[in-house]
């Protein structure tokens, strides 16, 4: 009997590996983020919170986005224009239409207001147990902590994508929470940022 392969410590190598992992469980059947009872207790009438349209086997915010327009809340959407200039949150309806961007993004038009989240869903590839996360790399989301520095940063991920540990860099944020399909994970008491 072969034991499982351990994931690779280097980042392009475990991105590779995640997206594999994530690929392979969502193919193995429907799965929904549901909108847990902590998260909607952070939610307030008059927040922004910003959310994402998936790519790939990206875990949907759907729900979440739903409970946040619920309690009252605006939505906003990553905007990107090129790898130079920092990703901005536009404010986004349902009932908008999205436009194709940059790295395959569906997003708000560009002349869409911009909000400052108090809120910041994030899609990801993989989290440890610090809630660290591991991006896609292009360091849009890493950014946007550290101009938003008191906004909440929410993972939204399947559970297949956590990881014992990964490797960081001094500019990485770990996240205050992340949800999966099965559970609410906050960042421990001991590693508080």
């Amino acid at each position: 009997m072969t034991e499982p392969s351990m994931p690779p410590t280097d980042k392009p190598a475990l991105r590779a590996h995640i997206r594999a992992a994530r690929d392979a469980f969502v193919a193995s059947g429907t799965r929904d983020i549901a909108a847990p009872a902590p998260f909607r207790a952070l939610l307030e009438p008059g927040f922004t919170v910003s959310a994402y349209v998936p790519i790939g086997s990206e875990a949907d915010p759907a729900t979440l986005v739903q409970a946040a327009r619920a309690a009252g809340c605006a939505i906003a959407l990553p905007h990107v224009t090129s790898r130079d200039q920092p990703m901005r949150f536009l404010r986004w309806n349902d009932d908008e239409t999205l436009h194709r961007g940059p790295l395959g993004l569906r997003q708000p038009h560009g002349e869409s207001q911009v909000l400052a989240p108090d809120i910041i869903l994030t899609p990801l590839l993989a989290f440890d147990a610090k809630l660290d996360r591991l991006g896609q790399g292009a360091g849009y989301y890493d950014r946007a902590f550290a101009q938003f520095p008191d906004a909440k940063r929410i993972g939204v991920a399947w559970s297949v994508q956590q990881v014992e540990t990964l490797p960081t860099d001094a500019w990485d944020m770990p996240l205050h929470a992340v949800i999966t399909e099965t559970a609410w994970i906050p960042l421990p008491m001991s590693f508080k940022p």
